[in-house]
Order: C-alpha cells, then structure tokens, then sequence
C-alpha cells in the first residue's frame, strides 16, 4: 500500500503540493503579481507563483497591474495555495475566468519566469514566445529582472 501510494504521489507530481484551494472574488490587484481574494468576508493577499512582475516604478510595472487586472479584478478566481511567504501572503497558482493568469502573464510578456522559485518549466516556452514576440516587456532593447531591479534599488 505505501509503494502504491509513492507511485500515486510521483504520477501526481506537483499538484501534490498544493496544500489549500481557494475560491472567491477578486477585489484588488496591488501589480502584476499580488492581488487580494473575498473568501468567505475575509480578504486573502495572494502572490502568483512561479513568476515575477515588474515592480510598480520599473518600466512596465503599470501595464503589468493592468493585465493582472483585465484578467481577475471582479472576477471570480481559484487559488491553488503552495503554502505562504515571507511576508504572509498566500503563494499559488490562480485561475481567472478559467485562465491560468501566472501562466497568462508570462504569455502576454507581463512577468519573467522567476527562477528562483519556478517548478512549472513549461513557463520558460512561454517565455521564449513572447520574447521572440517581443510582447510587453520584451519589447524594451534591455528588459531588467525584477529581482535585479529591487537589488539595484534598494534603500
């Protein structure tokens, strides 16, 4: 029974991970990469994972706040949660009128891939198009990473 298990644990990957699923309405996006759930009268602060935005004040970081937007704000939205961050927000994947929107941001060229943290490497192709594309922030000769950014920035 234990193997059986193991091997369904390894059939499953990831997804096996994912510790709570949530289900609400979204009521504010604070970038790219970060917006608040309504579940149940009570707000939860999600940051997508797997993906970095643009800061607010880097190039792009208005527009990617914006996509975010136009995918989930007053939507209603499921976060697969991968636990909690640092900061205490929520860490997940979440899906906006049935789009993946970490992986939608990376496609619109919205977010880098963050390496640091990525474990769906199916986002890097989606990277590589619109980079090739050269949608978003890729349209920009010389796009700065995110965490390059904050590093270069900070006080």
């Amino acid at each position: 029974m234990h193997a059986r298990a193991l091997l369904l644990l390894l059939v499953l990957g990831a997804p096996a991970a994912w510790a709570e699923t949530y289900q609400g309405k979204v009521v504010r996006v604070s970038d790219g990469d970060t917006l608040t759930l309504l579940v149940d009268h009570k707000q939860i602060k999600v940051r997508l994972t797997e993906i970095d935005a643009p800061e607010s004040k880097q190039a792009f970081g208005q527009r990617a706040r914006q996509s975010l937007g136009e995918l989930c704000a007053g939507q209603a939205a499921t976060v697969r949660s991968s636990g909690r961050d640092k900061y205490g927000r929520t860490l997940g994947r979440v899906e906006c009128q049935g789009i993946d929107a970490n992986s939608e941001q990376v496609r619109r060229g919205m977010a880098w891939v963050y390496d640091r943290y990525v474990t769906d490497r199916g986002l890097y192709a989606l990277q590589n198009e619109a980079r090739a594309a050269q949608l978003g922030l890729w349209a920009d000769k010389a796009p700065t990473a995110p965490w390059v950014w904050r590093a270069q920035h900070k006080h």
